[in-house]
């Protein structure tokens, strides 16, 4: 009889590299990731597809060619529900599946806050069908000048700061850049270093930063704020909202008895234990934006967290196929990156600091170490080394 594989349900960076990870290992059980996107996308890079820096193929890599040869099945699809007595997930194309463990790694979407006109009005900033959206934008706002033309970006979290430098950059001046935060500064998470080398980019690129003010709605050409000096409308030509996340699993049944502690908690993250197995649910595994640790201090939801995440992730699950006594998983912060236009980035780590077009090459060189297979690792290094080579032959 074949034993029942670990399921993971989605193959963002928690998801995939767990799986990578899990596969890497002898004797590892059988595999099978869910997922209903056929591309992986590296979500650090999705500025540089924006600005024409990098192509779609380099940070979106299929599953099936990233999944070939490494003992790995995926199913392409979305798990509706968990049933974590029966040990089986439901899909939406109808399949009930059985699993000997389960991983939750469904990351978090674009939190709209009930805010009347986001879904409708604005663009996200977090797949493929943004990026382009947003590239035929500007596009069309420099083919067409007009006087007073200007594209809001909400939220001044590292999201908003990244994209509003290669916005400003990619539009040349045909639209001024808004930068839209309800809070008193921009990047309050952000290290100082890189706070301050984002305000000075700011600054270069003209953008223009408004802070403590709220989006109140919006409109299909304008923006209704209250700020400072009360209520405004600004109008523009297009929003794109960056301003936090949601966190959304399947439902898992049954419902946590009386007294227990839900796995999911009042804001949509799973309730988990310092070894990433959720709480009361000894089958169950959680990684990255989706997990929130008990009783740790809390950890960044960024990429480099679920890459740590997955190494611990894996061993844990074959501990636990085991019998054995899991392991914490303890965050080591490597530092920041962040990009701040074409050819520029700030970085701080390790008592190190470095902006401009040298941290904006570390900064690629340190992702480029971080994508997923070395084959695909292999292919973005020589198609970066062949651009160089014609930069240089030109």
């Amino acid at each position: 009889m074949t034993a029942a594989p670990v399921v993971i349900v989605g193959g963002g960076f928690g998801g995939l590299y767990t799986a990578l990870a899990l596969a890497a290992r002898k004797g590892h059980p059988p595999i099978l990731l869910i997922e209903p996107n056929e591309r992986f996308l590296f979500l650090p890079l999705l500025y540089e597809l924006f600005s024409g820096e990098l192509r779609s193929w380099e940070i979106a890599p299929r599953y099936d060619a990233l999944l070939a040869g490494k003992g790995v099945a995926w199913l392409q699809d979305r798990v509706s529900r968990i049933n974590s007595n029966a040990n089986t997930v439901e899909t939406q194309s109808g399949r009930q599946l059985n699993f000997s463990r389960l991983v939750i790694a469904t990351g978090a979407a674009t939190n709209s806050f009930g805010i009347p006109g986001v879904g409708e009005h604005s663009l996200g900033f977090r797949t493929l069908a943004d990026v382009e959206k947003l590239q035929q934008l500007v596009g069309q706002l420099r083919q067409h000048r007009r006087p007073l033309q200007r594209i809001a970006v909400v939220g001044a979290g590292a999201s908003g700061v990244e994209l509003a430098c290669k916005l400003a950059d990619s539009l040349e001046g045909a639209a001024v850049v808004e930068l839209i935060e309800r809070g008193s500064n921009l990047l309050p998470a952000a290290k100082s270093f890189n706070r301050e080398q984002a305000k000075l980019a700011l600054q270069r690129k003209d953008i223009r930063l408004r802070c403590h003010t709220e989006v109140v709605a919006v409109g299909s050409d304008h923006l209704e704020l209250l700020g400072p000096q009360g209520p405004e409308r600004l109008a523009t030509n297009g929003v794109i909202w960056t301003a936090g996340l949601r966190f959304e699993a399947p439902p898992i049944e049954p419902k946590a008895a009386a007294g227990a502690k839900a796995a999911a908690g009042a804001n949509g993250r799973l309730a988990c234990q310092a070894d990433l197995q959720v709480l009361d649910h000894p089958r169950l595994f959680a990684i990255g934006d989706i997990a929130q640790l008990d009783g740790v201090d809390p950890v960044p939801t960024t990429a480099q967290v679920a890459f740590q995440q997955a190494d611990c992730l894996a061993a844990n699950l074959l501990r636990s196929l085991a019998n054995e006594p899991l392991e914490p998983f303890h965050f080591k912060d490597l530092g920041e990156m962040m990009s701040l236009g074409k050819g520029e980035a700030a970085l701080t780590g390790g008592g190190f600091t470095l902006a401009g077009p040298a941290a904006f090459q570390i900064r690629r060189l340190a992702y480029l170490s971080r994508m997923p297979g070395k084959t695909h690792q292999a292919k973005v290094a020589a198609g970066w080394l062949g651009s160089a080579a014609l930069q240089w032959s030109s």
